[in-house]
Parts: C-alpha cells; sequence; structure tokens
C-alpha cells in the first residue's frame, strides 16, 4: 500500500461492547510495533475504558496511559480526548463517540472508527463520515460490522 495512504477503518459493534474489543485491537496494534493515540468524545470515559484495558486478560499486558498518568512520550498507547500524537503514535482510534475531522485524517498510518451500531444517531454519523470520504485517494476505507456471535465481517 502507498505510504501516503491512511487506513480507515470503521467498526460498527454489535454483539459486542467496546471494552471487549477495543483491548483486543490495541493488543494486535502494539503486536505490529505501532503506537496509537485513543480518542474518546467523552472524558468521562476514558477511567472505565482505562480500567477494562488494564483487566482484558491475564496473560496480556498493553501498557497505556492517559493526561492523568502523564508521560505521553513514555506510553504506547494513549487515552485521550484530544486527536494528538503526543506519544508518536501511528494509529488513531476514534471511540465511545469521537468522530475524525477529514483533515485530521492525513499523517496516520491508520484511523480506526468505532462506534456502537445498534445506536441510531451513532451509526448515522459513520455513515455520513464514510460517504464524506469515500472518494478521497489518499484514504482506504474498510467498514467492518460484528456478527451476532462478534466476529468481525467485511461489509466494505
Amino acid at each position: 500500500m502507498d505510504e501516503d495512504v491512511t487506513d480507515v477503518l470503521f467498526y460498527q459493534l454489535q454483539a459486542r461492547p467496546l471494552e471487549e474489543v477495543l483491548p483486543a485491537l490495541l493488543a494486535k496494534t502494539l503486536e505490529r510495533g505501532w503506537r496509537a493515540v485513543v480518542r474518546v468524545g467523552d472524558a468521562m470515559r476514558i477511567p472505565p475504558l482505562s480500567d477494562a484495558i488494564w483487566s482484558w486478560r491475564d496473560e496480556a499486558f498493553i501498557p497505556h496511559g492517559t493526561e492523568r498518568d502523564g508521560h505521553a512520550e513514555h506510553q504506547p498507547i494513549w487515552l485521550s480526548t484530544e486527536a494528538a500524537a503526543v506519544n508518536g503514535a501511528e494509529v488513531l482510534f476514534c471511540v465511545a463517540g469521537a468522530m475524525p475531522d477529514a483533515e485530521e485524517l492525513s499523517g496516520w498510518k491508520r484511523v480506526a472508527v468505532m462506534f456502537a451500531g445498534r445506536d441510531a444517531a451513532r451509526l448515522e454519523q459513520a455513515r455520513a463520515l464514510w460517504r464524506s470520504l469515500k472518494e478521497r485517494d489518499d484514504l482506504a476505507l474498510t467498514y467492518w460490522r460484528q456478527d451476532e456471535r462478534g466476529r468481525w465481517v467485511q461489509q466494505g
């Protein structure tokens, strides 16, 4: 893939909640040697998401931090309400109501937009974003939807 192209992945959560899905995707991000920023739409969601990441699996350790923890430059995963790559991140996750602005997509290797498919407003917001981005040559869009068992099925 062209290095100037940003992969934008839409994840429609249906069967499993964000607190279960996000840690698995963050673990895969770290396995690839990438750093990530998790942009959270509501600051009140940061502590429970951080707890979910810490307690995801006994055998898996996903190092991460928040503004409360400080030292962003030492954190491979950074949870924030901002999309700034203060930790040198290549990957941006937008969760809990956060949606990326079209202008902020450039410069990331990958952007993951995660939203609750059962929330009609969030679903329409994600679909509107997809429509606004699909003609851009600098983006490669992929749409994933969870089936009833929580497996990912590519939709677009």
